[in-house]
């Protein structure tokens, strides 16, 4: 009998992107970190690329890339992220897909996945076919080769989506154990009932479907992988491979028994820290002591028959125990992280966007029949323009698929229809319904495609579909008394969020007090181009004005605006926009802004500004967040040099008396240790950016750090230290002869030890692991020829190492 083992890991996170401008904007509970996808990269994506396998005194014995050992699927719109934002992790992950195939007799690890997480039985018949369809073509895009599997969200299944999975050609796809409804060993006529998780999960199942067609299920161990993702499991790695190969049976009659679980692929790493240390020691202790075969689904069915069949319990998930009402009720499925909350609002959710859904149906269809005669089948063709919005691909998708000569507002209109479409999709992202209450960022997000959806209508067809659906919200009612209903937090969170061309103008206009002027410049998926830039300055206030063109990159619609920028200092600033007006009438207007401003009639022209370009006038906190931010802080940089000057003032004025009273053990007053926090913090944190680091300073202020029983940002201290360390360590790895840069890296590593920080040394071990590789052996061999110069490198190497693993914080395998 031929024992094998299959781990899957569903890697996944909702698309996060603000769908005016397609790119994720700052989410203040990742920090340090930007956003959550970029968070979850560094605690997992990125690790499992490289996963290390420790031997004795935490040395690494190997770095491996666990993608290409396992069976996994990413998320296309995390993927999508990952190809812009984390290009090394995305090209590591497309790598392990290329060498799985080696490993597994040709067959890919990569799965592909229902396009953007959509709770399939809930759809409709045409949404899963382009959900299937999306799916399949982003991962023939990034994989370079069909899929053979395919992984539905949260495991959500039905009769049809098994239909279109088959119908689009797809192998198999994976189930919880309690999923399974009955099975037979084909040929035999009496079915076994399976219910409550009794299915065999050590062999695959053909299931029959009503079209006639048919496709493969594998069902994984539940209370393995349960274990694995909420229980103890990932606490040692030789402690999960010895569960897994537990679950062999010694008395079966099978030639194969394929043991397989199915998590979170968030769970090595970000749910469990080092869960992908944990994950990679399981599977090289497994086949380095020759217990079990490691494989994927693909080689499984390459080299064994499928010998039994199965029926599933339709609309039934991994994750609800009341099969999907989790996604459209209040069933009580829910984190628990929210004690005795209500998840009522999950109905009139659901049916506010499945009416839109089937409103913007109408919208469709009407408004681009005139263009195209079969509108379904372009929006499932829609995705080669999504994966690449180059113009050539544009063009080529409307020669396809349109049956006459457009103009550029034709085309407008067709891709302001589709990407109605994508957004109607979008809104279905099932994180929407996961979590306790509609306030929650997910639900926000889904509103916000919504939101979407509705402006694209109205922009093509005037219709206004915003009432029924606000309307519908009010009955979804939430757990924080602040917000009350879906309604107010609509009219709070999505509304003021909305954009237009207009918007992304003043966006542009606004920049460009805090950047150098370009003629031409992109801002998300905005390009802009000036043809008039003047700029006026008097006492600390300025006047932009000028003319401009502003085109979506989306969309492609364009729109020649002038505008007007008033900024009064510090936050204070009016942004104006016009369409395109004449040039005389524009000179006129540009002159009578500039004579109050010369004459600082300041009243006057905020007034004039309302009167020009009502109702698109805009201030400080309409701009898109990231853009905000980033001005803020430049504005407020004079503020908080100010402050740091007023606060070293009163740290080294009164320096002599606050270390005698803390010599004393004399409790400063507030204000002092307050300063004296706050100063050392912020050198800190100045010594570690600065490249070269100064090492005596770093000395002299650790020093002076430790003799302070003080509150230390630890956060940010711990951020930026483990960007410093890996700057010197990648610094050193490009030459690796450079003993001073490796007395440095040592030096730092030595001093900083006494704070006592959990440092993310990741990079730098990866980095260290190469260098260890390449390098030491020669080394080895000089020294053993007395070479002075490699004696020093090698007791210098040691001891960074040794440092690498004192800075590492939590268990070893």
């Amino acid at each position: 009998m031929d024992r094998l083992i299959c781990i899957h890991g569903h890697f996944y996170q909702p698309p996060r992107e603000n769908p005016w401008i397609e790119e994720v904007e700052r989410q203040d509970s990742a920090y340090p970190y930007h956003d959550w996808n970029e968070r979850i990269t560094a605690e997992c994506y990125a690790p499992n690329a490289a996963a290390r396998i420790m031997g004795e005194k935490e040395k690494i014995l190997d770095i491996v890339n666990s993608y290409s050992r396992i069976s996994f699927n990413f998320g296309p719109t995390l993927l999508s992220w990952m190809e812009k934002k984390a290009p090394e992790v995305y090209q590591s992950i497309l790598a392990a897909d290329k060498l799985s195939q080696a490993n597994f007799s040709g067959h890919g690890s990569a799965l592909a996945q229902v396009y953007n997480h959509m709770i399939m039985p809930l759809a409709n018949r045409r949404d899963k076919e382009t959900q299937v369809v999306w799916g399949i073509r982003d991962f023939e895009y990034r994989f370079g080769r069909k899929p053979e599997g395919m992984w539905l969200s949260e495991t959500a299944v039905d009769l049809e989506t098994l239909e279109v999975l088959a119908e689009n050609d797809i192998a198999f796809t994976i189930l919880a154990a309690h999923q399974a409804k009955q099975v037979r060993k084909t040929g035999e006529t009496n079915w076994e009932d399976v219910a409550g998780s009794r299915v065999d999960p050590r062999r695959p199942y053909m299931c029959h479907l009503p079209s006639g067609k048919k496709i493969i299920l594998f069902f994984y161990d539940n209370p393995a992988a349960h274990d694995v993702a909420f229980g103890p499991l990932l606490k040692n790695g030789e402690d999960f491979s010895k569960r897994l190969t537990g679950l062999f049976s010694e008395h079966s009659d099978q030639p194969a028994q394929l043991v397989n679980i199915a998590t979170d692929g968030e769970t090595y790493g970000h749910h469990h820290r080092y869960g992908d240390m944990a994950l990679a020691y399981c599977l090289d202790y497994i086949e380095s002591r020759h217990q079990a075969k490691i494989t994927i689904y693909g080689e499984y069915l390459d080299k064994y028959a499928v010998t039994h069949e199965a029926e599933i319990f339709e609309n039934t998930s991994w994750s609800c125990f009341h099969g999907i009402e989790r996604w459209r009720s209040n069933c009580g499925c829910n984190s628990g992280l929210a004690p005795g909350s209500s998840q009522a609002w999950r109905e009139p959710l659901r049916k506010a966007l499945d009416g839109l859904r089937n409103d913007l149906i109408l919208v469709f269809e009407k408004n681009l029949q005139p263009y195209i005669n079969q509108p379904w089948q372009a929006r499932n063709d829609y995705i080669d323009v999504i994966l690449n919005r180059s113009e050539i691909k544009i063009e080529s998708f409307l020669e396809k698929h349109c049956r006459r000569q457009l103009s550029h507002s034709d085309k407008v209109t067709i891709l302001r229809l589709l990407e109605m479409q994508r957004n109607a999709l979008l809104m279905f992202t099932s994180c929407g319904w996961f979590f306790d209450d509609i306030s929650g960022i997910e639900t926000i997000q889904v509103m916000q495609y919504a939101a979407r959806a509705m402006q694209l209508a109205q922009e093509v067809a005037g219709v206004d579909l915003q009432k029924y659906f606000s309307d519908t919200l009010e009955k979804a009612l939430s757990n924080n008394a602040a917000y009350k209903n879906g309604k107010v937090i609509w009219e709070e969170f999505i509304q003021p969020a909305i954009a237009d061309l207009h918007k992304a103008s003043a966006h542009f206009a606004v920049s460009t007090l805090m950047d150098d002027f370009q003629a031409k410049n992109t801002i998300y998926s905005y390009t802009g181009g000036w043809e008039i830039y003047d700029h006026e300055e008097q006492g600390g206030q300025q006047l932009i004005t000028g003319r401009m063109r502003v085109q979506s990159d989306v969309t492609m619609e364009m729109n020649n605006v002038v505008f007007a920028i008033l900024h009064l200092g510090e936050h204070t600033l009016l942004a104006g926009i016009q369409d395109e007006i004449s040039d005389e009438k524009f000179s006129d207007m540009r002159n009578e802004l500039m004579t109050s401003f010369q004459k600082g009639e300041l009243t006057k022209m905020v007034r004039l500004m309302d009167e020009r370009f009502a109702p698109y006038t805009y201030t400080l906190w309409d701009l898109f967040k990231d853009e905000q931010r980033r001005i803020l802080n430049m504005i407020m940089q004079s503020v908080i040099d100010e402050t740091e000057t007023y606060f070293r003032h009163i740290y080294e004025h009164h320096y002599p008396v606050i270390q005698l009273m803390n010599k004393k053990q004399i409790a400063l007053p507030k204000i002092l240790s307050t300063t004296v926090e706050f100063i050392l913090n912020t050198d800190l944190i100045k010594l570690l950016e600065c490249d070269p680091v100064d090492i005596d300073q770093l000395y002299k202020l650790v020093d002076e750090i430790e003799r302070w029983n003080f509150k230390r940002d630890k956060e940010t201290l711990e951020f930026v230290v483990s960007q410093t360390i890996t700057r010197l360590m990648r610094r050193f790895s490009e030459d690796a002869n450079n003993l001073v840069g490796l007395g440095t890296l040592e030096t730092t590593l030595v001093i900083l030890r006494p704070l006592k920080l959990s440092m993310d040394v990741w990079q730098a071990q990866n980095l260290y692991h190469g260098i260890d590789r390449e390098y030491y052996s020669v080394m080895l061999q000089k020294a053993e020829a007395k070479d002075a110069a490699a004696l020093k490198w090698i007791a210098l190497f040691d001891r960074v190492g040794n440092e690498l693993r004192v800075h590492r914080n939590g268990n070893m395998f």
